[in-house]
């Protein structure tokens, strides 16, 4: 009788998992379902873009269809996951419409799922409301951690005619932690191209002693932002934003005035993982970080933004725990020791860092090793837009 394998989250972790198990496992073995709520597959990474050209948040290179990117033998469902039954080894889903049985009533429903192994790639959400003064200013900041908002962003850009421009974090951790850095780069590359660079002051804030998690990439990166005339103030922890008076303050005691404020907002964990029980106090789930179980529960895994190890909440990151998930659920489906190697997560990730002017460097790590990044150079921007184009035909399907 097939095993029953539920996969939550269309993302790229959940992606790769499905793809890798469907090739591998017969399905005498096993029945695999992935879970998500839109049945759209996002590229995150390219929002980082979004606010500095004219690509459209449902272009082809951000959005493709989830249904394109799986093997014929993983079954699609969209809809929201809204209680997981730990007791009975069942997922209780709404609106949950199989798009391969065309089964749609055009009504509210709830679909029982039930399961012999889950696999929890259920990403983060952005919750404003965790730092005062956002939640009900909404279009008086800025983010570009969705596509709305790197939208909303463009805009303010392209009506903003000089001033002082604030970027800095609502709290850690946050996705892609690099990313503010190269919005940062990014932004006095692109001041600079229209002749606002000389009317603009720059600053960015950060909570840390230092201008990134890391400290051999801060090394790296505090010397390009003094370059660049940005101004940088660390041990920033945002505790509040006035929008009338434009000033964003920290735990610290101090206040600083923007014109024009970009603000990476507060993260959580799905709501469905803290309404279940299963995560901790921002709903991040406690992970194994060598086996990537769900700690205290059994055939559960987690993986991507979703779990509290220590490492960046990033596609990269999802991409190799997606392996290692993969391998362990065939060895475990079929009766086998997994190999230590391919079924053990070392905390590897692989991820570009653009520094602006056509340059970028690269940042590889794991539990052990920092990164050491090498010099910013064309190559390595060069390397980060070619991967931005080859992901569709490489990655979800874990080819690479």
């Amino acid at each position: 009788m097939p095993q029953h394998i539920l996969i939550v989250g269309g993302g790229v972790g959940g992606t790769i998992v499905a793809n890798l198990l469907a090739r591998s496992l017969h399905h005498q073995e096993a029945e695999i379902t992935l879970i998500d709520s839109t049945g759209k597959h996002v590229y995150m990474p390219g929002w980082l873009y979004l606010p500095f050209n004219q690509l459209g948040a449902e272009s082809h290179q951000l959005v493709r269809p989830e249904r394109d990117l799986l093997n014929n033998h993983v079954r699609l469902v969209t809809g929201e996951v809204h209680k997981i039954d730990q007791a009975n080894h069942e997922l209780h889903v709404r609106r949950g419409l199989s798009l391969d049985e065309m089964v749609d009533t055009g009504e509210a429903s709830e679909v029982i799922y039930p399961y012999d192994y889950l696999v929890l790639a259920t990403g983060a959400r952005l919750v404003p409301s965790d730092l005062p003064g956002l939640a009900e200013a909404e279009g008086q900041w800025h983010h570009f951690y969705s596509a709305e908002g790197s939208l909303q962003l463009r805009k303010a850009l392209n009506a903003f005619e000089g001033g002082r421009i604030v970027i800095t974090v609502g709290g850690i951790p946050y996705r892609c932690p690099p990313a503010p850095l190269e919005f940062t780069f990014l932004l006095d590359e692109w001041l600079r191209k229209r002749g606002l660079r000389d009317r603009t002051e720059i600053h960015y804030l950060y909570p840390l002693p230092r201008v990134f998690p890391i400290e051999t990439v801060a090394e790296v990166a505090a010397p390009l932002l003094e370059e660049r005339n940005v101004h940088t103030t660390v041990f920033f922890n945002t505790e509040a934003v006035d929008t009338e008076r434009k000033v964003i303050s920290s735990l610290e005691g101090e206040e600083i005035p923007y014109d024009l404020l970009v603000l990476v907002p507060p993260h959580r964990g799905a709501k469905v993982i803290e309404e279940s029980g299963l995560g901790d106090e921002q709903g991040w789930l406690p992970t194994d970080r060598a086996t990537l179980e769900v700690k205290g529960q059994s055939h559960i895994y987690a993986l991507g933004d979703a779990t509290d190890l220590p490492v960046s909440k990033s596609g990269s990151a999802a991409h190799f725990e997606a392996k290692v998930v993969a391998h362990r659920l065939i060895a475990e489906i079929r009766g086998e020791e997994p190999k230590k190697r391919e079924a053990t997560y070392d905390g590897e990730v692989m991820c570009f860092l653009e520094t602006g002017q056509n340059k970028a460097t690269q940042l590889v790590f794991n539990y052990e090793h920092p990164p050491r990044p090498p010099q910013a150079s064309l190559y390595y921007h060069m390397e980060k837009q070619l991967f931005n184009r080859a992901y569709w035909h490489l990655v979800p399907q874990g080819l690479v």
